[in-house]
């Protein structure tokens, strides 16, 4: 009985070790996060190209501003709330109404998640 329920825990490791290590990548990649907004609010294709090229847009200017400001997270955080600010206008601006309205919903849930330790918000 001991082996077994070692094993298990063993096979919970390794599934939550993998799983960890796939989310942080995908989430990072602009045409990766566009996908999973087509998925969700049922995006054409030219619409999801158009965000992807928002997000890869975005994060150019993330990465400027993180060498510029090269570890002052307080400084970062200025310059990248009106960032995010930005880039959720732009990819709103490509959406229909019903599509706007389910991305605020997306929106809202993230921010709760972020406040809460849970991962990347879909509008960064």
């Amino acid at each position: 009985m001991k082996k077994i329920l070692l094993v298990c825990c063993l096979l919970m490791g390794f599934t939550a070790v993998s799983r960890a290590g796939t989310v942080g990548r995908t989430d990072s990649d602009p045409r990766e996060k566009a996908k999973g907004l087509q998925k969700e609010l049922r995006l054409s294709d030219r619409q999801t190209a158009r965000v992807a090229d928002i997000y890869q847009e975005s994060e150019r200017k993330f990465e400027k501003i993180k060498k510029e400001e090269n570890g002052n997270t307080d400084k970062m955080m200025e310059k990248i709330r009106p960032l995010r600010m930005a880039t959720v206008r732009k990819i709103k601006a490509v959406l229909t109404r019903r599509q706007a309205i389910k991305y605020n919903e997306l929106l809202k849930d993230s921010n709760s998640k972020q406040a809460n330790g849970w991962g990347d918000g879909w509008g960064s």
